[in-house]
């Protein structure tokens, strides 16, 4: 996968076609998305990450992963978070 490919803006949508979140940068072999994907509760307001061994293919404006949706968002990682309970 050509890291480079993936820019700013461009829509995460898992392999069942449902939106993941939105590209903010890529950062070493992560996907940061943009804050406003990062969900309600504890989550709001923090930046969540997905693998980039998780991207399928960059087609346009999106980034398609090899996972769907709701097993991508398990994959993300919250920067400087400590593990749930």
């Amino acid at each position: 996968m050509d890291a480079s490919r993936i820019k700013e803006h461009m829509n995460v949508i898992g392999a069942d076609g449902v939106h993941v979140g939105t590209v903010d940068a890529v950062e070493g072999q992560r996907i940061k998305l943009t804050r406003k994907d990062s969900g309600e509760g504890a989550h709001k307001g923090h930046h969540h990450y997905v693998s980039l061994g998780l991207v399928a293919d960059v087609e346009g404006d999106k980034v398609r992963l090899s996972a769907n949706g709701d097993v991508a968002v398990t994959f993300e990682e919250e920067q400087g978070g400590s593990p749930a309970a």
